[in-house]
């Protein structure tokens, strides 16, 4: 009788984790969209009317600002497609490098430090051009422009923006324009 009634009650659970399961899924998997894919639509949108993002969608630029904002935009990331497979065929290239420096009986210092090299001069490079397209952004921005653009900056980050935080955990300080 024990016997039976215990597997009455293993049976009748098995039951209730299945049902509860399968309903917990059926509710998530009914929202097609996510948030971040709306986020991603409504930038894409903003982008596509020759409007802008982020802090510079206030700072109540004129069309010829936004213009010259926008081609130095374009001209920085030139052709975004091929960069990117190169981009993604070198750092393929780079992790088939480090595994086999990994897999090895030996430590081989001296290629060990030429791919840091590389991955330093990669690091470098970007930052450079960060930089440089952020200067040319300031410049045609007003003085006006460029201290309320620095006031929006501060506020993002006190507020303790997703990019700060991840800056925060990783001892970096967050770089954005």
């Amino acid at each position: 009788m024990k016997k039976l009634l215990m597997g009455s009650v293993l049976a009748m659970s098995s039951i209730f984790t299945v049902t509860a399961c399968t309903s917990v899924n059926a509710t998530t998997d009914t929202t097609p969209t996510t948030s971040k894919m709306q986020h991603k639509d409504g930038m894409k949108k903003a982008m596509n009317k020759g409007g802008m993002r982020g802090p510079m969608s206030q700072l109540d630029l004129t069309a010829t600002q936004q213009a010259q904002i926008k081609a130095i935009m374009q001209a920085q990331h030139g052709d975004r497609k091929a960069d990117r497979t190169k981009n993604k065929a070198e750092r393929a290239q780079m992790q088939q490098q480090m595994q086999a420096l990994t897999n090895s009986s030996t430590l081989n210092t001296a290629a060990v430090n030429r791919l840091a090299d590389q991955q330093a001069a990669k690091t470098k490079q970007r930052f450079i051009e960060r930089v440089q397209t952020q200067h040319a952004i300031s410049q045609v921005l007003t003085a006006e422009q460029r201290a309320k653009l620095a006031t929006l900056k501060a506020e993002k980050m006190a507020k303790g923006h997703k990019g700060s935080e991840h800056g925060k955990r990783h001892g970096k300080p967050h770089q954005g324009m």
